[in-house]
């Protein structure tokens, strides 16, 4: 069987995301006709049905669920050998290291002030995500290492633990519930997180906020800022962790403790497969930051 087209693949996972055609032709800038026929060609070539086809909504089989996860896999891997070509052929060495603003305990300068010790140190990149994209950051070839808080998906990963911190609950200082401390998972009953999810079903990725169990407008929220605003007219809450909550100190905030949550963990990442002595250096300089950190 001849290798499978890297453009077939990549508009077989739009389609299986988007879980439609029409908006995955909007995704792709291309028509749809086209598109449905790379669709068929490609199950043509396997030999399988991978989707099946209604006049409102696309279903995956349980084979294209299978091509779904390792297309996507080959096409991080494809794109990770691209950009990281790129980035070894460039003219002085650059460390990139992916990170979510704010989400790092702390420890960036102090990580940061021990590489630049190390023989073999050089420029540090920074690149900024979001919440939860450090990971997929070091897997599409965008970042050689990341402070990652967990949980996050290791696949093909390893990790260095850091830091632990406790998580804390922002919410409205006029809000009853800041004249408990500690409080309990409990006590957040009727509160949910963005999606719905029950906020008393914690724990959920470090940054995470819920609507108030009042009635009021679903809220979409795009960073840090965003969220303390909302946290402040008594919109949402958020679990942040404790290093977090000490650079955003707001009269209209109350940081509350919650008994039965676990700490924010975080952790350095990087791909499975680097050798290279930089980024060996930067693990070495990140443990020497965490050793020497004050404990939480």
């Amino acid at each position: 069987m001849n290798g499978l087209d890297l453009r077939r693949l990549e508009y077989f996972v739009a389609v299986a995301e988007e879980r439609h055609f029409g908006r995955a032709a909007e995704r792709l800038r291309m028509t749809q006709p086209p598109l449905s026929r790379a669709v068929q060609q490609l199950e043509d070539q396997l030999g399988v049905r991978l989707l099946t086809r209604t006049t409102r909504r696309v279903e995956l089989t349980p084979a294209g669920e299978v091509l779904l996860r390792d297309a996507r896999t080959a096409l991080d891997a494809v794109a990770a050998a691209e950009r990281r070509t790129r980035h070894a052929a460039a003219p002085s060495p650059t460390l990139r290291v992916a990170l979510k603003a704010d989400l790092d305990a702390g420890l960036l300068p102090a990580i940061l002030a021990a590489f630049a010790g190390e023989p073999e140190a050089c420029e540090v990149e920074l690149v900024l995500v979001g919440i939860g994209e450090q990971a997929q950051a070091l897997r599409d070839g965008r970042a050689d290492a990341a402070i990652v808080p967990a949980p996050y998906d290791a696949a093909g990963l390893d990790a260095e633990p850091l830091a632990a911190e406790p998580t804390l609950l922002a919410l409205a200082a006029a809000d009853p519930l800041a004249a408990l401390d500690p409080l309990r998972l409990a006590d957040l009953a009727g509160y949910v997180l963005p999606g719905g999810r029950p906020a008393d079903q914690f724990p959920a990725e470090p940054g995470s906020a819920r609507t108030s169990a009042r009635p009021s407008r679903r809220h979409t929220v795009a960073d840090l800022t965003e969220i303390l605003r909302l946290v402040e007219v008594g919109s949402m809450v958020a679990f942040l962790p404790r290093s977090v909550t000490r650079r955003y100190p707001r009269p209209e905030i109350a940081y509350r403790a919650v008994a039965d949550v676990p700490d924010s963990e975080f952790s350095l990442a990087w791909p499975q497969q680097a050798t290279s002595r930089t980024v060996v250096a930067f693990v070495r300089a990140a443990e020497k930051a965490a050793a020497s950190a004050p404990v939480a």
